[in-house]
């Protein structure tokens, strides 16, 4: 049976990345990559950001894996707690990568309540029989050590007790360099991309054999 345009589509919040006939999709197992703007290609060429390099990486290892960008820029951990659970029904990915949290650290937001969202995505994630990879985040020091420590501190707390693998920064490639930054300095260039995916791949590719 083929599947409808509204089937293989995401709602216009959504990029799907690369093509797929529908028995190629069904057979295959979806990875989610859940998300804000550092994930949405922000200011970037669309197909250059770090999930479209890694769907171009997969097909160059011969991984028939479909990537789901569901990444919206500005998104917090409460907006991706919201959208999941319709994700994952629609989707059923075997993966889900969240990289959330940046803007919650940047608005001074609540870390417990960002933990908690975290923690009901891994948990969410996990009953629909997906294994959760998360991408942990830093914020610059002007908000303070005690805040940018504890920030860095809850991906770290939530790897452990989930017992979920955890890329501990993964813009650690980038992040102090200003000239793999855009204008902002908060949003790495298409240059950075690269890098950044080299960062996640070690913890992103054990996943795929499970």
């Amino acid at each position: 049976m083929r599947l409808t345009l509204r089937q293989i589509l995401p709602t216009v919040t959504l990029l799907v990345l690369a093509l797929f006939t529908p028995s190629a999709y069904s057979a295959s197992k979806a990875v989610l990559v859940l998300g804000d703007s550092l994930s949405a290609e922000y200011g970037l060429v669309r197909g250059t950001g770090w999930v479209a390099l890694l769907q171009k990486r997969l097909e160059q290892n011969h991984i028939p894996t479909p990537i789901i960008n569901a990444s919206i820029s500005g998104e917090t951990t409460s907006g991706g707690r919201t959208r999941l659970p319709a994700l994952l029904q629609e989707y059923k990915p075997s993966v889900v990568v969240v990289e959330l949290g940046a803007n919650d650290g940047l608005r001074g937001l609540s870390l417990p309540a960002a933990e908690g969202n975290l923690r009901a995505i891994v948990s969410a994630s996990r009953k629909a029989g997906a294994t959760v990879l998360l991408l942990g985040m830093q914020i610059p020091p002007n908000y303070g050590s005690e805040y940018t420590k504890a920030f860095a501190a809850t991906y770290l707390k939530i790897a452990k007790d989930t017992k979920s693998p955890l890329v501990p920064f993964f813009l650690e490639r980038v992040a102090l360099k200003p000239e793999l930054l855009q204008p902002d300095q908060l949003h790495p260039t298409a240059e950075a991309q690269p890098a950044i995916l080299d960062t996640i791949w070690p913890y992103f590719k054990p996943l795929l054999v499970k």
